[in-house]
């Protein structure tokens, strides 16, 4: 519970809108919830601003449709990534408000409601159309957590003019998300043509001598653009969740008033 949510429960209770022994109940929610297969953080959206996210590899579709029913219970937001096509049957099937991406392969249970309008500007940016996968689930990402988001695919170093044609819509972003491959080269060209950060994910797609992403990982740490730093293989949600987090920070930062 936020201390705004507290706030609102104790008046609430001050002006007779809630009872005692509903106020009582609310407090006791549990900060876990026990499945047996697992154990959910249910404080993590407290503490962190958004409700734990579910990997689903690894898991068979009951666990996670079990565990999305538990999230949804204790009325937060329910983001799950890396679906099986079974997975997403399954969940599709059973939870039929939900938003699923097959080609991110994230579902999305949002709690029933308005949302407050989106805040922030993330651009998510691909060398190939291969890394779409990726790119999508960091876009997603960004977008279930409340901040806008735009992609531009397929723009890169083979032929650099495709890039170099959006140098203006790049440079109003307030968080850059640069998905490459094979050479891994892009987030290095577009870091040098910002101000702002540059979030570089390295992804699986290229030949033998890649190494499933490990050339592009190697090459994106080496970055000789100062504002480029790199999460792990394929990991557009660690992507997606740092440049939302940085997004909205810039955006609380130009609501606050100089004193």
């Amino acid at each position: 519970m936020t201390l705004a949510e507290l706030n609102q429960l104790l008046e609430g209770v001050r002006t007779g809108t809630v009872a005692i022994d509903a106020a009582v109940a609310r407090l006791g929610e549990p900060a876990f919830g026990d499945l047996g297969f697992a154990t959910l953080d249910l404080h993590r959206k407290e503490r962190c601003g958004f409700p734990e996210v579910i990997l689903a590899e690894g898991k068979t579709a009951a666990w996670v449709a079990g565990a999305v029913a538990r999230i949804s219970a204790a009325n937060q937001d329910c983001f799950v990534t890396r679906l099986s096509a079974e997975q997403s049957d399954i969940l599709r099937d059973t939870f039929t408000t939900a938003e699923i991406d097959r080609v991110a392969r994230t579902f999305w249970l949002a709690t029933p409601g308005s949302k407050p309008e989106p805040v922030g500007d993330v651009l998510v940016i691909t060398a190939g159309t291969g890394d779409l996968p990726v790119a999508q689930e960091a876009a997603n990402t960004v977008r279930v957590m409340g901040v806008r988001v735009e992609m531009i695919v397929d723009v890169g170093v083979a032929g650099i003019h495709r890039i170099l044609r959006h140098r203006e819509r790049i440079a109003k972003a307030d968080v850059l998300i640069v998905c490459a491959g094979m050479d891994g080269a892009l987030p290095s060209v577009v870091g040098g043509l910002v101000d702002c950060p540059v979030i570089a994910v390295p992804t699986s797609i290229g030949y033998g001598a890649s190494f499933g992403g490990v050339a592009a990982l190697l090459t994106m740490l080496n970055s000789c653009s100062a504002g480029v730093v790199t999460v792990n293989i394929d990991a557009g949600f660690k992507a997606g969740t740092a440049a939302a987090q940085i997004a909205k920070r810039i955006a609380r930062a130009a609501t606050i008033s100089p004193e």
